[in-house]
């Protein structure tokens, strides 16, 4: 059973003449961290709003959790978090939870101890009694994340969850949604910062004017076959005059050195003649691309198709 399952999805707007998803065809494995990502007006928030049953498809379907998007029993168990979430500034913490919490059917003594569980793990415990508007970006954020907790969901989207945030916010929301990973549960990210998504998710898929592009595992994405960087103490000449001698590829980028190498034997021969004629090496690295790299690779791949 899949966490997201979507066959065919088509959604049109203004009489069929713009397309916002075209046979939009996705799964998204239970227990991961799911990025979708794509360019300004390419889809992903009409994806969100028909899995979350805000809005409706032209066709094909959509099931969460197993169960058909129409069934809204199984929407207890999702959580969800906007870009654009606003508490008002004179509610508390503890009372953002609380209305929350009651609207999830919570009550009693098993809210009040949900509310300071979240409170906890988002780090806000002593905050609970201050006001939303004495919050800053970072703290409005993690308290976002506990209200998108309170039913302790399954499967919780997020829209944007580090927007604005500086890196130390960004390292703790960023620990937290692993450990929320590590406890089963599965996580939807929307996010145009691809350093953060390359960081966290286990999978991403990569959408353009409505159609799937990519879909896969980040780490299988950014790998380059049999290129690795490597970093010596200053011995160019002999390197240069190895890699002649063996047809290596090489190229310096960035203080180090690129090359590229048949199979894993040319890589271990090249580094034993190294040695033997005493090259000190520093380091030496498969190489990888940036997440942003492959994206607009990607992009700029598909630039015309489609519409």
């Amino acid at each position: 059973m899949f966490a997201i399952e979507t066959q065919h999805l088509s959604k049109f707007y203004s009489r069929g003449k713009v397309k916002a998803l075209q046979n939009f065809s996705l799964t998204v494995e239970q227990g991961k961290i799911f990025g979708l990502l794509g360019p300004n007006g390419a889809g992903k928030t009409t994806f969100i709003k028909i899995v979350l049953g805000i809005i409706h498809p032209n066709g094909g379907k959509a099931s969460i959790l197993g169960k058909p998007i129409t069934d809204y029993k199984v929407h207890r168990h999702i959580g969800y978090l906007s870009e654009k979430h606003h508490f008002p500034g004179f509610l508390t913490a503890g009372r953002v939870l609380y209305y929350f919490g009651k609207m999830s059917g919570l009550t009693g003594s098993a809210l009040e101890k949900r509310m300071d569980e979240l409170l906890e793990l988002v780090k806000l415990s002593d905050w609970k009694n201050h006001k939303v508007r004495e919050f800053s970006k970072g703290m409005q954020q993690r308290l976002g994340l506990a209200h998108a907790l309170i039913n302790d969901p399954k499967l919780i989207f997020l829209d944007e969850p580090t927007d604005g945030i500086d890196p130390v916010g960004r390292r703790e929301i960023r620990d937290l949604l692993q450990l929320l990973r590590d406890q089963g549960k599965t996580i939807f990210l929307n996010s145009h910062l691809l350093s953060e998504v390359e960081r966290i998710s286990d999978e991403i898929a990569i959408l353009k004017d409505g159609r799937l592009l990519k879909k896969g595992p980040v780490h299988e994405f950014l790998a380059v076959d049999r290129q690795y960087q490597l970093k010596i103490a200053q011995e160019k000449n002999t390197l240069e005059a190895i890699c002649q001698k063996m047809s290596v590829t090489l190229s310096q980028t960035d203080g180090a050195f690129m090359i590229s190498v048949k199979n894993d034997e040319q890589l271990n021969e090249l580094i034993d003649r190294l040695r033997s004629s005493k090259v000190l090496i520093r380091a030496i690295v498969p190489y990888k691309i940036s997440l942003e790299d492959f994206f607009i690779d990607v992009i700029e791949e598909n630039e015309g198709d489609g519409q």
